[in-house]
């Protein structure tokens, strides 16, 4: 799954650190979902768009292949 947490985080001038602290976990965890190593829960999903002023649609952007290997 890919994401738009980068340039969002950046839109609202946060470092990983920051958004980590917002949404309650660590700086790792941002970075992998930046790379899209890493899929979210929902409620961090939620989180996420919370603190990044954005719908989560708008963050986790999914690709057909994404929703056929689940």
């Amino acid at each position: 799954m890919k994401t738009r947490i980068k340039e969002l985080r950046a839109r609202h001038n946060l470092t990983q650190e920051e958004l980590a602290r917002q949404v309650g976990v660590r700086r790792e965890t941002i970075l992998f979902l930046e790379k899209g190593k890493y899929n979210p829960s929902l409620k961090l999903a939620y989180k996420i768009a919370l603190a990044l002023k954005a719908g989560i649609e708008e963050i986790f952007l999914f690709e057909e292949e994404d929703l056929q290997n689940s």
